[in-house]
């Protein structure tokens, strides 16, 4: 009877730590965007900016902060470039938009403090890029006559190429 007990418990307990193992997997997975997407984004957005007549730099990183793409148009000022894959930057470490960060990160606020982490910029044009619920890289626009537009530029662009998000 003992040795019945022992083996039933002994069973329950591997049955135990197999399913648990099972629960928390070593690997995980995850989607990114293709260089070929993240070029079709920043030329639609660089373009679509254009149109409304602003000269901007654009810049997509991944969904890790890394730089895929960047585009400056002619006439944008030298610190565009820079200024857009900040803002990129900015949207994805914060998975938020940086119209919104900004203010929600004013001098007086709770979360005035991130304005001190190195590379974070909270100006308007930095937006998060979405795929089936995940953030898969963020797009920066700098250069147009401020934040709120530079952002309306990049919100056009990632529409422009929602088709290739959906999965």
């Amino acid at each position: 009877m003992l040795k019945k007990l022992i083996v039933g418990i002994a069973i329950i307990f591997l049955s135990s730590i197999s399913s648990h193992a099972e629960e928390k997997p070593a690997l995980i997975s995850f989607k990114v965007m293709t260089l070929e997407t993240a070029q079709k984004l920043a030329q639609a957005t660089l373009d679509n900016c254009r149109e409304r007549g602003y000269q901007v730099a654009v810049s997509v990183v991944d969904r890790f902060g890394s730089l895929q793409v960047t585009l400056r148009d002619r006439f944008a000022g030298g610190h565009t470039p820079e200024t857009a894959r900040r803002k990129a930057w900015t949207a994805v470490s914060f998975r938020s938009d940086t119209l919104t960060l900004s203010e929600e990160t004013k001098a007086g606020t709770a979360a005035s403090g991130v304005r001190l982490i190195q590379n974070a910029l909270m100006i308007g044009g930095g937006v998060p890029v979405e795929s089936g619920g995940s953030v898969v890289g963020a797009l920066g626009v700098s250069g147009a006559p401020g934040g709120v537009r530079d952002d309306e530029c990049a919100r056009f662009g990632i529409e422009s190429i929602a088709d290739l998000l959906e999965f």
